[in-house]
């Protein structure tokens, strides 16, 4: 018999869940700071957008956004410091929810902010959750001590903290 968590699913069938969860979230981030660097006009036009929207030095913020994306979003479909990169991946969609979607409305269809809020929260989920067995956290025997309200905290208040301190320090839109 195989044994059950509390909503009667086995913890295989729970841990593959996580596992499509984690792989699908990190891997659409990771491809998107993927693209920053080599899609379109490539890191130079990303740079070029960060500065026009008030990300300046805009180079500078391509990069960073570029390579946090990349290593946060590898890192949750690992696994691996699964809470740290749920908090990377929120203070990434604070600075995009503040610069670019805040004033368009939900719909991400309008350019809205409904999907930096879905990925966000996806992300705390994740963070809370746990990564589940099939995971780097779980063969190092330290997701217990990353999940659950410590994994919530550790995600949502060094997301919004870092999200809110590069806008303090960075963002400076045209007037």
């Amino acid at each position: 018999m195989n044994a059950s968590t509390a909503s009667g699913i086995t913890i295989a069938e729970q841990d593959f869940v996580l596992l499509i969860f984690r792989l699908s979230i990190g891997i659409t981030i990771a491809t998107h700071g993927w693209n920053k660097i080599f899609g379109g006009g490539k890191i130079k036009g990303t740079g070029r957008w960060f500065q026009s929207i008030g990300m300046k030095p805009g180079i500078f913020h391509a990069w960073i956004a570029a390579l946090s994306e990349i290593l946060c979003g590898l890192l949750l479909a690992l696994g691996f410091l699964t809470s740290f990169a749920a908090s990377g991946i929120i203070g990434i969609m604070v600075v995009a929810w503040w610069t670019v979607h805040r004033n368009n409305g939900f719909f991400i269809i309008k350019e809205g902010w409904e999907y930096v809020f879905v990925l966000s929260v996806a992300a705390l989920t994740i963070a809370t959750l746990g990564p589940g067995g099939w995971s780097i956290d779980h063969t190092l025997g330290i997701s217990d001590d990353l999940m659950g309200w410590a994994g919530f905290w550790i995600a949502s208040g060094l997301g919004i903290g870092a999200g809110l301190l590069q806008l303090v320090l960075f963002f400076r839109p045209e007037k």
